[in-house]
């Protein structure tokens, strides 16, 4: 298996191949989300999607506002990993696995109230 995993420290989730990370922004209180897949060793940003613009957050300009989101590919290469800030300021990250969406606590029930989580592809033994 292929997964995407959350870690931090010993802690790990595998989650799945795809996930879509969910966010609020701290400032604008907009959704923001973005689908990941594991290619490889890497994790590809696939598609993102913002509700609002304002407080650098503008879509790029080919982004299509479509059912209330500015839908849009982001132009990055693939990504060996992704830090997630758990803190108890804001609220914590959503991330979905198909139709199961839990908040970062969810997945990871351990998980200290204010620490840095990595998304990550699993490694051998997670899988």
């Amino acid at each position: 298996m292929s997964a995407i995993c959350l870690v931090v420290g010993l802690l790990i989730a595998p989650l799945g191949e795809a996930i879509t990370l969910r966010w609020t922004h701290s400032v604008q209180k907009t959704l923001w989300e973005e689908d990941y897949r594991r290619q490889g060793n890497m994790l590809l940003l696939e598609a993102a999607r913002i509700q609002g613009t304002g407080a650098g957050m503008e879509p790029p300009p080919d982004a299509v506002l479509r059912d209330g989101a500015w839908h849009y590919k982001p132009a990055i290469g693939a990504l060996p990993k992704l830090e997630l800030r758990h803190t108890p300021h804001v609220a914590p990250y959503i991330i979905c696995v198909a139709a199961d969406c839990r908040p970062l606590p969810g997945w990871l029930p351990a998980v200290d109230s204010d620490t840095v989580v990595e998304l990550i592809p699993c490694p051998p033994t997670a899988d």
